[in-house]
């Protein structure tokens, strides 16, 4: 059986079974493999019914509870649906076992034997049961108790156990023996076989074979990562300049420089100087502008693309959401009428009608100085450009190399300009984005008014909302953040639904509402919109808006269960207020009772210096810091995270730069199986760009 073959080749795996595992993003064998686990638990300890109901019960905690079968199971049927329930008992307690859809348990279950029961607890009123439990052995728990276990991420229908099944299957079922690094790599750096690190990742043997199978995996991301962009590089690098560009004197730039209502800082100024020098460079331009969150990066922007319609060409500016990319539009629109600049700005996203997306394409082939702003959808095969000189994205780390050379291909050549507002410390930049020249945007325009943070307890939540009415009755709005969509098993955090219900209880007359990766695209980008214009007070969302839309008008983020976060990701969350000329507030409530846990929130308490922040933080993360902290989304690494795996970083970088000295175009048969690998990795930033 091959990776690519479809996950429904796999023994027990169906139709619905097989949409189940398209909404978790798995579609082929190999791709259940790398659906990695995003945390590890150890089995409770086994209580008697006496002892568990003698402990301080949470609904949705995981309990082992052993006990005597005295009575058979009790089977009801209630239309489809086939109810299963057993009475535990010990002396006069008892506990209620349920099963849904498990009819056979009935004969299988047999009297006077004992039994271990492992399952989340549900407590409704003062009635405890348990719900759905694993039936073991006392013997076969007792073996499995040491064990880590791994949590997925799932979807509604599809169970931890039937994950766990089907990367048992795979493991089984793939020839994982031929590994593509060289050993030679693998010893220098004490890394373990493919094959163990994919068994040990999903299975681990122990803490240390995890650790093991962990450092593998996380090497195999970045060593490919950068290789891809190396090569990509030493494609586009020396490409010669075929565009012609106006003089810099008596620009429209600074046309538009003498007329803003502002100054840009120096750091602004140096990042446009710095830009528009390379559009006129004898090769065309690959740099990265870093901005930390509200530095201004977006005028900066704008006025490259001016640059560039003045000297008859167009530009691109490639979102990483359609709400953002609206966003930048309007902006667009109204600076263009506003400092009478006669050019056309054209919007083109995923969810634009079949006639709105042709009359884009039209006015694309027709305007030969247009700024276009969109999503995804600029990639597309159907858009054509007829003079494109310069490709802008947006928030870099949402765009694979791939995704970028698609679009470098649909111009003649472009010049490259990424904008990231992720505060990666310049070490790791260098490394991260070796195919790009770097300028730092490090200066936050004066008129912004710095956020007041303050780090509290779960006890400070009513004044919190309090504080939030507060604001909202001044005509502001606020962000709520919540970890996760739904609770999950072994982590005990906050419900995003369930939350947004309760705020609503607590907040009455305020409008609330809610978001989650889990909802469809045109679902999220309405209730941005209605944020956006005010329709929504309060949002509760997860991470989801880590990178959204500017809202001027909200002055409070109030994220929760914050020590979860990485700290350069709650400064992103900070960022999302703050950027209108209102006094903003940011309120992380810590509910851990760690002494680490309170010293890392006290960094973003004392600083709003996103490069500070992300320095800090790569002192402080530890190498047990495998799951909690990660930096979500950042260049969408499945397992690294590039603050607390930065010396895995670095040897990947060495190793990747050492092997392209040796080998330029890795065309010796030594690095064959090196290739295939970038090249598959490149084919999947494709795919994943298409999705």
């Amino acid at each position: 059986m091959e990776s690519q073959s479809p996950i429904c080749a796999l023994k027990g795996i169906g139709a619905k079974t097989e949409q189940l595992f398209h909404k978790i993003g798995v579609y082929t064998i190999g791709d259940i493999l790398l659906h990695y686990p995003r945390d590890y638990e150890k089995l409770p300890p086994i209580r008697t019914v006496g002892e568990l109901l003698g402990e301080d019960l949470r609904d949705g905690m995981t309990a082992a509870v052993s006990g005597r079968v005295e009575r058979v199971p009790l089977v009801r049927n209630s239309g489809r649906t086939s109810v299963t329930s057993l009475q535990l008992r010990e002396q006069s307690q008892s506990i209620s076992l349920v099963w849904f859809h498990m009819p056979y348990l009935k004969n299988s279950l047999k009297q006077g034997e004992f039994y271990v029961f492992l399952g989340k607890i549900s407590k409704k009123g003062s009635r405890i049961s348990i719900d759905q439990p694993q039936v073991l052995a006392p013997e076969a728990y007792l073996e499995m108790q040491n064990s880590l276990w791994p949590c997925y991420a799932l979807t509604q229908g599809l169970s931890k156990n039937l994950i766990i099944k089907t990367v048992r299957q795979a493991l089984e079922q793939l020839d994982l023996s031929r590994d593509y690094l060289p050993e030679e790599i693998r010893q220098r750096h004490s890394l373990g076989e493919y094959n163990y690190a994919l068994e040990n990742i999903h299975f681990p043997e122990s803490e240390t074979a995890l650790r093991t199978a962990r450092n593998r995996l996380v090497f195999d991301e970045f060593f490919q990562f950068i290789l891809a962009a190396q090569l990509q590089k030493k494609q586009m690098e020396q490409v010669k300049n075929e565009f012609v560009f106006a003089p810099l004197t008596d620009s429209w730039v600074d046309q538009v420089l003498k007329e803003l209502p502002y100054q840009l800082t120096k750091a602004q100024l140096r990042t446009l100087t710095e830009i528009r020098q390379n559009l006129r460079a004898p090769v065309i331009m690959q740099r990265l502008v870093q901005g930390d969150v509200g530095s201004g990066k977006t005028i900066v922007a704008f006025l490259a693309m001016v640059d560039c319609a003045q000297s008859g060409c167009q530009s691109a500016l490639m979102a990483p959401t359609e709400v953002l990319a609206r966003q930048h539009y309007e902006n667009f629109c109204r600076m263009c009428e506003q400092y009478q600049l006669k050019i056309p700005v054209i919007l083109l996203t995923g969810s634009m009608t079949a006639k709105e997306k042709r009359r884009a394409y039209d006015r694309i082939a027709l305007y030969s100085k247009a700024m276009v702003v969109g999503t995804h959808a600029l990639i597309q095969e159907r858009t054509v450009f007829d003079n494109l000189a310069l490709v802008i994205t947006d928030e870099q780390h949402r765009f694979g190399v791939k995704q970028r050379e698609h679009l470098y291909q649909k111009g003649n050549k472009p010049h490259i300009l990424v904008m990231s507002a992720t505060p990666i410390p310049r070490t790791l930049a260098i490394i991260l984005y070796g195919d790009l020249d770097i300028s730092v945007i490090d200066e936050v325009p004066a008129r912004r008014l710095p956020i007041k943070n303050c780090v509290v307890n779960k006890g400070f939540r009513p004044k919190s909302y309090e504080f939030i009415r507060q604001e909202t009755d001044k005509g502001h709005q606020a962000y709520v953040i919540c970890p996760l969509v739904e609770e999950s098993e072994g982590l005990e955090a906050e419900n995003v639904i369930a939350y947004s219900e309760m705020l609503q209880r607590e907040l009455p007359q305020v409008t609330i509402s809610c978001l989650h990766g889990k909802m469809k695209g045109a679902l999220k980008n309405q209730i941005m919109e209605d944020f956006a214009a005010g329709r929504i007070q309060v949002l509760v969302s997860t991470t989801v808006i880590e990178v959204g839309v500017d809202v001027p008008n909200a002055t409070v983020m109030m994220i929760e269960d914050a020590q979860r976060f990485g700290l350069a990701q709650l400064h992103q969350l900070r960022g999302r207020v703050g950027r209108g000329d209102e006094q903003s507030y940011c309120i992380m409530v810590n509910t851990s009772d760690g002494e680490r846990a309170v010293k890392r929130l006290e960094i973003l308490n004392r600083s709003n210096d996103g490069f500070l922040i992300a320095s800090e933080d790569l002192k402080l993360r530890g190498p047990g810091d495998f799951f909690g902290l990660r930096q979500s989304g950042l260049l969408e690494f499945s397992l690294g995270d590039i603050y607390q795996d930065s010396a895995i970083l670095k040897a990947a970088a060495e190793e990747a730069k050492r092997m392209l000295a040796d080998d330029p175009g890795l065309a010796s048969p030594d690095h064959e199986a090196v290739r295939r690998q970038v090249m598959k990795y490149l084919d999947a930033c494709v795919e994943t760009a298409n999705l």
